[in-house]
């Protein structure tokens, strides 16, 4: 900020001739403005005049005492939601009645977040652009809704409950942390402790520290800026941060700013950060990560709005020089550190309690603590009629551009894909041969729609060949014909990261595939992204992004050759536990099933599906018929064999069908009736959650054409765990003395294929003693007494192979 900055003696000169500065110039309320940020107003000031993006300089230092008087105000209403049930707004006192019984609050984070958001603000307003804006620390989100409220940057609903005036407000302070709740048990009010849905301009929660930090960089489109509010606590947690400058091109991504808010503390501690040398490391260590840090005053909005149009104006000179051969990827990427301390503005700003609750007790009981906090908000407080004329002319200064609520990343919807021709198979190969022709057929129908693939293995490994050769890794130096500069894959051996860059991806079209048990480290971002859009549809403004699939092949039975460690089925139940109309949890077992399931997927708006599928050439179970039967009701019958009182055999994975198939060969040498029915989408036969799942349940009609009452005895062979499924799966394994189900019960090793089945007790064999058992009859009715004994623990094993 400080380059061609103007003396002292210039600016006490200009100060003189534009009476607007020099009332800026004197600060307000709480905010005192350095002269390094009087001196980068006044060179804001004559760019913005010179560009023709403001008529004169007195309007632009009008605009800026207006910024402000709404931070202040903001710091003004984000202590009152914590403590208030009521304001006062003519500044008087509040009384022992006007304070809440139970005072909640992220105070400290929220605070320093009222003047950068407010900053964020006034560039928009300065500039006539509508930038989007993206914050880590969701549980600051009472600085943004605050300020929406005192801007009318508000959606409906909001502007129905917290407008009008006083009403409004208190309304405002007493739904925040109020737990009201509707009558079906959700939260009544269009307000949250987090970024949510109602929360004007939000894209995410933020609640799970680091992610944003992930995710950023690959979210806008060219043409698009985001400004991303991240914490100092979550860049010690998240370091995939730091590889923000590998990935960003200006070619096939928007503007982003990522701007830090360096408060020094985390709840209890201060940050690494939160020390001269600790701050100093991380400047160096974000020089060599690519960055470009840049040290600004975080206790004034007016930095703030000098900071951002400065670090747009380096990133487009930065860009201009790209193109002229002057500089290559990685480009310096300018990243504003705010310097400031937590809680800035009220009291206990700097210590721990700053968190939380700054004041040492309750107002509401605690004279001292309420003499404390009038004291405190006094200086804060803005007269309705400077207030109001502030608001006047921001809004002034908003016409003519969407609303901040309605920026481009808010609003995201792409269009729809052109699906190529499906080319379904009837030879043996791998499934994931299937997504890969599919996905790179995808990608040169839609050249408009920006690809991403989230890799975090080996996509040759995985059976992803052709979408390594169409779309590469992205590398700054290539050194095959596999990666290039403007490749289309993100890998890094960090789920998290890989994962995330296809989260961000909302205007594209996205593929990820990990090795199954490593999936797992991906299930924070991924709910995160999954629990934003089912709030945005229950407030009836759903999601638009495209779905997509995370593939997790490798998966545990093909991984008997690695430890344990590899082999692990949580990610597929956790998804199965999230809501169905959000997550499609698939198992397709070949490649015709798989295939017909990838339509549908990209096809659908704010959905992610989980296919856990085999990487190794598997049969061709399924027709083309019965393929896009699976995909349309989630199950099918694979095989009957007529007779009285048939056992229903019911397979869930690739591996589990070849282990049933092989079962039925016996029942049908002993000449006992079955029905065998493949289990592709579990999520289609439970029993839905709320209304919105119904949508997402298998057809009327299909349950009970699939599994009738008539055929009582069940036996399930799944890929995952035995217990996770039979819980989900109640209504078709009503009776639990008439069922057996059978799966991954955590035993594994160094083992094969075969092994891991028979150590499991989910092998062919383990599948007939458990029809025995329900048909009471001896095992050996079914099995050959050496078979027998090996189901028993009391043989060889080998036998079953």
């Amino acid at each position: 900020m400080n380059q061609l900055l103007p003396s002292l003696a210039e600016m006490d000169h200009h100060a003189e001739l534009q009476p607007q500065f020099a009332a800026w110039r004197a600060g307000y309320g709480p905010f005192v403005h350095s002269l390094e940020t009087q001196a980068a107003v006044f060179r804001l000031a004559h760019q913005l005049v010179q560009a023709g993006l403001q008529e004169d300089l007195a309007s632009v230092y009008r605009l800026m005492q207006a910024i402000d008087r709404l931070s202040s105000a903001g710091l003004w209403l984000v202590v009152h939601m914590t403590y208030a049930r009521q304001v006062r707004l003519d500044g008087a006192p509040l009384t022992a009645e006007d304070f809440k019984a139970n005072p909640e609050g992220h105070t400290g984070g929220s605070l320093n977040m009222v003047p950068a958001y407010a900053g964020y603000l006034g560039l928009n307003a300065l500039t006539g652009t509508t930038r989007a804006w993206l914050m880590g620390q969701g549980h600051c989100v009472a600085a943004i809704e605050a300020l929406n409220l005192l801007t009318d940057n508000l959606h409906p609903e909001q502007a129905e409950a917290y407008g009008g005036g006083e009403a409004g407000i208190n309304r405002l302070l007493q739904d925040f942390y109020g737990y009201q709740q509707a009558a079906d048990g959700s939260p009544a009010a269009p307000l949250g402790s987090h970024v949510n849905p109602h929360t004007a301009g939000g894209i995410a929660e933020g609640g799970y520290l680091g992610f944003a930090e992930l995710q950023y960089a690959h979210m806008p489109l060219p043409g698009e800026t985001l400004v991303a509010f991240l914490s100092d606590g979550a860049a010690e947690e998240q370091r995939g941060s730091d590889w923000i400058p590998r990935w960003w091109r200006a070619e096939d991504s928007g503007v982003v700013l990522p701007i830090m808010i360096a408060n020094g503390r985390r709840i209890e501690q201060r940050t690494q950060l939160g020390t001269d040398e600790g701050l100093a490391g991380f400047r160096q260590h974000l020089s060599g990560c690519g960055f470009d840090p840049i040290l600004f005053d975080g206790r004034d909005p007016a930095a703030f709005v000098c900071m951002l149009w400065e670090m747009e104006q380096r990133l487009a000179r930065r860009v201009e020089e790209k193109e002229r051969g002057i500089l290559n990827y990685p480009l310096p990427i300018p990243y504003g550190i705010a310097e400031t301390i937590k809680g800035f503005g009220f009291y206990g700003a700097g210590s721990n309690a700053s968190h939380n609750l700054p004041l040492p007790g309750n107002p509401s009981k605690d004279e001292t603590s309420r003499n404390l906090f009038n004291e405190h908000v006094a200086p804060l407080f803005v007269p309705q009629d400077e207030l109001r004329a502030a608001r006047e002319l921001l809004l002034k200064h908003r016409q003519g551009r969407p609303l901040e609520r309605d920026n481009a990343l808010a609003l995201r919807r792409p269009d729809e894909p052109v699906v190529p021709a499906l080319n379904y198979r009837d030879d043996s190969c791998s499934p994931m041969a299937a997504v890969d022709d599919f996905f790179v057929a995808l990608t040169q129908a839609n050249p408009s729609l920006r690809p991403r693939v989230g890799n975090p293995d080996e996509l040759a490994s995985n059976r992803l060949g052709g979408v390594l050769k169409a779309l590469k890794h992205r590398v700054i130096e290539p050194e095959s014909e596999f990666e290039a500069v403007d490749g289309q894959i993100i890998t890094a051996l960090n789920e998290e990261a890989v994962v995330s860059a296809c989260l961000a991806n909302q205007g594209g079209l996205n593929l990820v595939a990990s090795y199954e048990a490593f999936c797992v480290k991906m299930l924070g971002a991924v709910r995160q992204t999954l629990i934003f859009a089912r709030q945005q549809k229950e407030v009836g403004r759903p999601a638009g992004w495209l779905g997509w699939p995370l593939i997790a092949t490798s998966h545990t039975w093909e991984n008997g050759k690695n430890q344990q460690s590899h082999q692990d089925t949580t990610f597929c139940e956790a998804l199965l536990g999230e809501m169905n109309d959000m997550v499609r949890v698939l198992f397709p077992a070949d490649h015709n099933s798989a295939l017909a399931l990838l339509p549908s997927i990209y096809r659908a708006r704010g959905e992610l599906a989980c296919m856990v599928m085999p990487k190794r050439d598997r049969p061709a179970f399924f027709n083309r018929e019965q393929a896009e039967q699976l995909a349309r009701d989630g199950a099918v019958i694979v095989a009957e064999e007529a007779g009285e009182s048939p056992m229903l055999l019911i397979a869930n994975g690739s591996y589990q069908l070849s282990e049933m198939l092989r079962a039925t060969e016996r029942l049908k040498e002993a000449h006992i009736a079955y029905r065998l029915v493949y289990l592709q989408e579990p999520g289609r036969f439970r029993a839905p959650r709320d209304r919105w799942e119904i949508d997402a349940l298998a057809a009327d009609g299909v349950r009970d054409r699939l599994f009738p009452e008539r055929m009582p005895q069940r036996v399930l062979l799944t890929h995952m765990r035995p217990e996770v499924l039979r819980g989900h799966l109640w209504p078709i394994l009503p009776d639990a003395n008439c069922s057996s189900v059978l799966g991954y019960r955590n035993r594994g090793g160094t083992l094969d294929e075969a092994g891991m089945q028979f150590a499991n007790r989910a092998c062919w064999a383990n599948v007939l003693a458990a029809c025995a058992r329900l048909l009471d009859m001896p095992r050996t009715a079914l099995l050959k007494a050496d078979e027998a004994a090996a189901v028993a623990g009391k043989g060889d094993p080998g036998v079953l192979r």
